[in-house]
């Protein structure tokens, strides 16, 4: 079952367009970042064609899979070695916080291997 939604999930945000901010092609300053549009004489606010999209509930990923990763673990943010037993290594995948130092990260690693853990964001030091 959640293999057929992680591949649904894929399916969909293949077709989603891509929402940028209305003229963000006229002023760099603006960024493509997404806003709505708000003023009255806007065509993108009024959907005429050609105008770009709007996000609508529609393009969202099944509410089974949202928030999982491509694999369809749940991450899990690790501080300490105490935060690696509220994992479950069927379901989790840790990520380590960004604070976390070099000589505490050896330790998280080397106990989520004992554990068999898998951890998103490490690379070897």
């Amino acid at each position: 079952m959640k293999e057929e939604m992680l591949k649904l999930r894929k399916k969909i945000k293949k077709k989603k367009p891509e929402f940028k901010r209305q003229e963000w092609f006229r002023k760099k300053a603006l960024g493509d970042k997404w806003r709505k549009p708000r003023g009255i004489h806007s065509k993108l606010r009024r959907q005429e064609k050609a105008k770009g999209s709007l996000p609508r509930p529609g393009y969202g990923s099944p509410s089974s899979v949202r928030g999982l990763t491509r694999e369809g673990y749940r991450e899990v943010i690790v501080r300490n070695t105490k935060d690696l037993e509220k994992i479950n290594p069927k379901e989790d995948v840790a990520v380590m916080s960004k604070g976390v130092g070099r000589k505490k990260k050896f330790d998280i690693l080397e106990k989520a291997k004992k554990m068999n853990i898998k951890v998103s964001n490490y690379k070897f030091i």
